[in-house]
């Protein structure tokens, strides 16, 4: 058997996948954005990915997460920026462009717009142009990703808002953007593959994460950073699941339902490998 594993083509993946790649397994790679793998995995057209955290918390009861692993932030995650052409406060009543490529970010942004600016009423829009052109033409937008990357360095609006670093200012706890989720009815069937990906995975990130300045080298040719600010990027990211980033994650889900964005709190429930695990893994 194979799985079917979604990549989400970001800068942030990278250390997951770097060394991953290189694997000989079998298993097959299904590239696309957060919302569309979301979309994927919620129809078991996928197996796992590193997912939007607010996909696990719409099917919590279908999934199950890899322990110890995520895209996360303790601080600026640089790349989940709300871009204006004014100071924050003043963006009461203004619309907001917003992409269709993460659900997990657009709800933290209404969430802390109400929750730590006090805002009253929000006007998000998904407009027919690309989000960059409202930004550019003076208009406030929300980009993610390696596009939320090229257009902080292009300087593309007076003001660059970082979720994450408004998040641990609001909560003083990390935010997880993304989970490595995994679907119930694939670890009944496959559950020895995927506690192979599981420990492939940690190595792939344990080895990327002792040498990053290499990482970063051989990487950043394909991107618009340079290898001092990748490195620098992977630097302020957290790809752990602790203690604290799961009170982060719980808070963010309490609120998601204050706000009826989600109909009840999700549980936690982690993916338990069988033992023992011959040493090949």
């Amino acid at each position: 058997m194979t799985l079917r594993i979604g990549h989400i083509d970001y800068l942030n993946c990278v250390p997951f996948f770097r060394y991953l790649r290189a694997d000989d397994a079998d298993d097959r790679i299904v590239t696309g954005t957060p919302a569309q793998l979301n979309t994927l995995l919620a129809k078991g057209q996928i197996d796992l990915c590193p997912a939007s955290s607010f996909e696990y918390g719409r099917h919590w009861s279908d999934y199950l997460l890899l322990p110890d692993l995520s895209i996360s932030a303790c601080g600026a995650v640089k790349s989940v920026l709300l871009f204006a052409s004014c100071p924050l406060a003043e963006l009461a009543d203004m619309p907001i462009a917003v992409t269709g490529e993460s659900a997990t970010s657009v709800h933290l942004l209404q969430i802390l717009l109400r929750e730590a600016c006090g805002f009253d009423r929000l006007h998000l829009h998904r407009p027919e142009c690309p989000v960059e052109e409202v930004i550019a033409a003076g208009g406030a937008g929300l980009l993610i990703g390696d596009r939320a990357l090229q257009a902080a360095k292009a300087g593309l609006a007076p003001y660059a808002f970082d979720l994450g670093a408004l998040w641990h200012s609001f909560s003083g706890l990390p935010f997880v953007f993304a989970l490595w989720i995994v679907r119930r009815d694939v670890v009944a069937e496959k559950e020895e593959e995927v506690a192979q990906l599981q420990r492939r995975l940690q190595a792939s990130l344990t080895r990327a994460l002792a040498d990053l300045p290499t990482l970063a080298g051989q990487t950043a040719g394909r991107s618009c950073l340079t290898p001092k600010e990748l490195l620098a990027y992977w630097q302020d990211m957290s790809f752990r699941l602790t203690d604290a980033h799961q009170q982060g994650l719980k808070l963010f889900f309490q609120l998601a339902v204050k706000h009826q964005f989600l109909e009840f709190p999700p549980e936690l429930h982690f993916f338990a490998p069988p033992f023992p695990l011959t040493a090949s893994g």
